[in-house]
């Protein structure tokens, strides 16, 4: 089995990613999501690669290919220097959509990894076959996963800030319409595209166009991102 690396950081810790069995790559599959593994030891990627390898819907894919990968997944102990510095350089390939399965999980780490693009979370004690390939599914999708503890602790936090601490870049109250706040709001909540929906009486179509409106208006990347944003700037 071929393995290679790529470097965490600028002191040499490890990043690796794992073709799937075989030789060359095949073609990209049609339908298959195309995902990228990013782990800092052999033993925490071995174990996720192998329980997405034999999913049908999933297509790991080498080194050599994953800046082009639907979703990036990162898999580490915990939120460390290290791992932001990879999290920040993903967020910048605008091709990819990233998701964490971690070990420890600090609070306060949250709303950081909202700011840096993560569209999903999962703690590793939890992350069997099939909650990784519905992590992976949300974050190819474009939609957010967060434990409830992990987004009731962000609501908590967000929302103990002052609503006039605004963006620097004068951002104000008026940036969301009350519609669109409102369908925010309902995502903060965990409600997904359906029960949104029935709940603002408009119909699925409408949901998702108003929420891809916001986040390419905003420049947000994800679902989850958006409610960060909003809460960030008390607009929800």
């Amino acid at each position: 089995m071929t393995m290679t690396t790529t470097d965490m950081t600028t002191t040499g810790a490890d990043v690796r990613t794992l073709p799937p069995p075989g030789s060359p790559t095949p073609a990209r599959a049609l339908g298959r999501i195309s995902v990228a593994v990013y782990a800092e030891d052999l033993i925490l990627r071995t174990g996720v690669v192998q329980q997405l390898r034999l999913r049908p819907e999933i297509e790991l894919i080498p080194e050599e290919e994953a800046d082009s990968a639907q979703v990036s997944l990162v898999v580490v102990d915990m939120v460390n220097e290290p791992a932001i510095q990879l999290l920040h350089r993903l967020q910048r390939n605008t091709a990819t959509r990233t998701g964490l399965v971690v070990g420890y999980f600090e609070a306060g780490a949250l709303q950081t990894l909202i700011e840096y693009g993560v569209a999903a979370v999962l703690r590793r004690g939890e992350a069997d076959q099939d909650r990784l390939v519905h992590l992976v599914t949300a974050v190819a999708k474009g939609e957010g996963v967060l434990p409830g503890d992990l987004l009731g602790k962000l609501i908590d936090h967000v929302s103990s800030l002052h609503r006039s601490v605004l963006d620097p870049r004068g951002l104000s109250l008026s940036t969301l319409t009350t519609r669109e706040a409102e369908m925010i709001r309902l995502v903060s909540e965990g409600y997904g595209t359906a029960e949104i929906a029935q709940k603002t009486s408009y119909s699925e179509r409408t949901v998702k166009n108003v929420l891809h409106e916001v986040a390419t208006r905003l420049n947000l990347r994800n679902r989850a991102h958006a409610v960060g944003y909003a809460m960030r700037h008390g607009l929800i």
